[in-house]
């Protein structure tokens, strides 16, 4: 498979977004790739609340989703939907981080809910509470592509190593990870984690990013990546926008999982732990 992925600064203007998305799905086709893969809220990246809730609206009238499904159509690509802030689609009234899978007919053919909200606070005062606004997903979830299954998470998803577990239990063999990480977690422990969740799964892992100073005032750390099973980084976007491409050779999975077998290693684990 060849992949393409898009680093992009996303701004507040979803019409905006969707012109940028469309036009990386041309560039991607004319660039021999199979599948684009973007980053987070690639949609809409806005921190004010209010103004990104005049902005958001259910999956069925969102105009990115709208308009990527059509150019995919057009382009005949696969495309990754790191994920689009969406509202109307709870019983809670909460707002969904909801990344989408979409054929090269435009078809969706899966979505996924962000299960882990970021809720934080970072030295030098910066605080994050994603679940004022949004609600979490209950279901991890992988989809059949053409060229292998794909396990789908969403950027502070990366911390919580059991979902991977769930995913490459479930047979994936490349597992997803659009972010929109902070500078101050991206230096300190993005890579760390994307090369450790491509180790222990012996999957390959792609991570489209978000990356620079956006126009509602945050900064995001780039660096998009590829790896292989093994851990090798086969693609590091650094710090600019653009269109990465990387050939996958999924015989590569074979040869990992051979070497060192730990999925068939593997142990059901008892839920309780014998404290002494």
């Amino acid at each position: 498979m060849r992949a393409a992925v898009l680093q992009c600064t996303s701004g507040i203007d979803p019409a905006a977004n969707a012109a940028m998305i469309a036009e990386a799905i041309l560039e991607a086709k004319a660039g021999g790739a199979d599948m684009l893969f973007t980053p987070e809220m690639v949609g809409c990246l806005d921190r004010d609340r209010e103004r990104a809730g005049r902005n958001l609206t259910d999956a069925a009238h969102d105009i990115v989703l709208t308009r990527v499904r059509t150019a995919a159509a057009q382009a005949g690509l696969w495309v990754h939907l790191g994920s689009l802030g969406l509202t109307g689609e709870r019983a809670d009234g909460r707002w969904s981080n909801r990344g989408f899978v979409i054929d090269a007919s435009g078809a969706i053919r899966a979505q996924y809910d962000k299960m882990h909200l970021f809720d934080v606070d970072l030295p030098g005062g910066v605080s994050w509470r994603e679940s004022a606004v949004y609600g979490a997903g209950d279901a991890p979830v992988a989809v059949d592509t053409p060229w292998a299954r794909m396990g789908l998470s969403i950027c502070y998803d990366l911390r919580f190593a059991d979902l991977y577990r769930r995913l490459s239990d479930a047979g994936a063999e490349l597992l997803l990870v659009p972010a929109a990480f902070t500078v101050q977690t991206g230096r300190a422990h993005w890579e760390t984690l994307l090369r450790a969740r491509a180790i222990e799964s012996a999957c390959f892992v792609i991570a489209a990013a978000q990356v620079g100073h956006h126009e509602d005032g945050r900064d995001t750390y780039g660096h998009s990546l590829v790896i292989d099973p093994w851990g090798e980084i086969l693609l590091d976007m650094g710090e600019a926008p653009g269109l990465g491409f990387v050939d996958i050779d999924f015989a590569r999975i074979g040869e990992v999982r051979a070497r060192i077998p730990v999925l068939a290693h593997r142990r059901l684990l008892p839920e309780e732990v014998s404290v002494l």
